[in-house]
């Protein structure tokens, strides 16, 4: 009884992170705020819901799948983010208005703002 609640804990906040990820995906005004939430939000979310699965399903073959498949989600999702990030980058991909400086500004010839601000 308390496993299948704290699985369905799990769930829940599984999807909701999956769901604030989707969310992101949509409202957030660029390309790099966008990847920021699913690399984290959407990694997050699949790791719960990884956990609940094994709280469902209890075994020593589940537990290994389990944590295989979490580590490679938390090792693979913010690399992947930010390998994606650096490429919108050197593309010329523009910041956000809300964006008050460029760090990267000057650092990386021919990428960053197209209007020239930074």
């Amino acid at each position: 009884m308390i496993r299948a609640l704290a699985a369905s804990v799990l769930l829940v906040a599984g999807t909701g992170l999956i769901a604030v990820s989707a969310l992101g995906l949509i409202r957030l005004p660029d390309v790099y705020n966008r990847m920021n939430a699913v690399a984290k939000a959407g990694s997050l979310g699949v790791v719960c819901v990884l956990f609940a699965v094994l709280l469902l399903m209890p075994g020593v073959r589940t537990a290994v799948v389990v944590l295989v498949a979490a580590g490679l989600q938390l090792v693979s999702a913010p690399v992947g983010g930010y390998a994606l990030a650096r490429a919108a980058y050197r593309a010329g991909s523009p910041l956000a208005d809300a964006t008050r400086y460029d760090e990267l500004g000057g650092r990386v010839p021919g990428a960053g703002r197209q209007d020239g601000a930074g």
